[in-house]
């Protein structure tokens, strides 16, 4: 992954507020990037960006040598499922679907005929083989991250995105998220680009990009 001369300037009032300026980054293959700084730093625009979820005033983010804005709305859709999985603070479970429903939503999006074998055995990975027919609502929090893991690697993603993945947890439990998550990047080798506030998942990875005022401030070489 990489990007050039990423900005995001949005209205304010008669005048406009620079929420990123001018973002050069890099991600290598089989790293593990922390992304970290102030509330209000832009740390999730940027993630946000970097998927294409949102569209920059300037600048280019190009995935596996695809320009990503070069695509219209579909286009990126459809890479975002082919490359990508996503880990969030609130889990983004869907509350009418089951643990294995959940995890094996992706996969059926992709027409995958092993969906409901493979979301199984993921399922089973993360210790959650007795909440299978559970809802969310029924999950702890931990157990609702666990599931959200497992659908984000259920796809073998080459890119996992996790904004503030410990963030709605109890540090006890985010710490054994945060052990599951380098757990299967290990097994996996998929390259992660983490957002968070948590030193401890920071000092994990690879290296961490530090950002302030919406501006690479410290760590953006690979």
């Amino acid at each position: 992954m990489k990007a050039t001369g990423l900005s995001k300037v949005v209205p304010n009032g008669a005048a406009s507020l620079a929420i990123l300026q001018d973002i050069d980054l890099a991600v290598m293959p089989g790293e593990a990037v922390a992304v970290v700084g102030a509330s209000g730093s832009g740390k999730s625009t940027l993630l946000g960006l970097l998927a294409g979820l949102d569209t920059p005033s300037s600048g280019a983010v190009e995935l596996a040598g695809t320009a990503l804005f070069s695509l219209d709305e579909d286009g990126r859709a459809a890479l975002r499922a082919r490359l990508l999985g996503f880990v969030f603070q609130s889990f983004q479970l869907l509350p009418a679907l089951t643990a294995l429903e959940n995890v094996m939503l992706p996969l059926e999006l992709a027409d995958r005929a092993d969906a409901r074998a493979a979301a199984t055995a993921m399922l089973e990975r993360v210790g959650l083989a007795d909440r299978l027919t559970h809802y969310p609502k029924t999950l702890s929090g931990g157990e609702q991250q666990r599931v959200a893991l497992a659908r984000a690697f259920v796809v073998q993603p080459r890119l996992l995105l996790a904004d503030e993945p410990t963030g709605n947890l109890d540090a006890a439990t985010g710490a054994g998220i945060i052990d599951l998550l380098f757990e299967l990047n290990a097994e996996r080798g998929t390259t992660l680009l983490l957002v968070t506030h948590d030193e401890m998942l920071a000092q994990r990875c690879t290296r961490s990009i530090r950002l302030a005022g919406g501006r690479i401030v410290d760590g953006a070489a690979a």
